[in-house]
């Protein structure tokens, strides 16, 4: 049986300052969502998603929500 050499994986030549390595996470922040409100009632929702509040994606309604769920909102 034949013996198998292997090798280790790359590592860093030099170790990162702490600088650049803030500069490039700089970017990795949450971002807010993006919120607008339905055409329909009025309630804040994601964009180009059915409103939970209503049921109404552009105009028509795509999901039926019971009126006892919509009373209680």
């Amino acid at each position: 049986m034949e013996k198998k050499e292997y090798a280790m994986p790359p590592q860093p030549k030099r170790k990162l300052s702490k600088g650049r390595r803030d500069r490039r996470r700089a970017h990795d922040a949450f971002q807010p969502r993006n919120l607008v409100a339905c055409g329909n009632c009025g309630a804040m929702r994601l964009p180009h998603t059915v409103c939970p509040n209503c049921g109404f994606y552009q105009g028509r309604e795509v999901i039926e929500i019971k009126k006892d769920e919509k009373k209680k909102k």
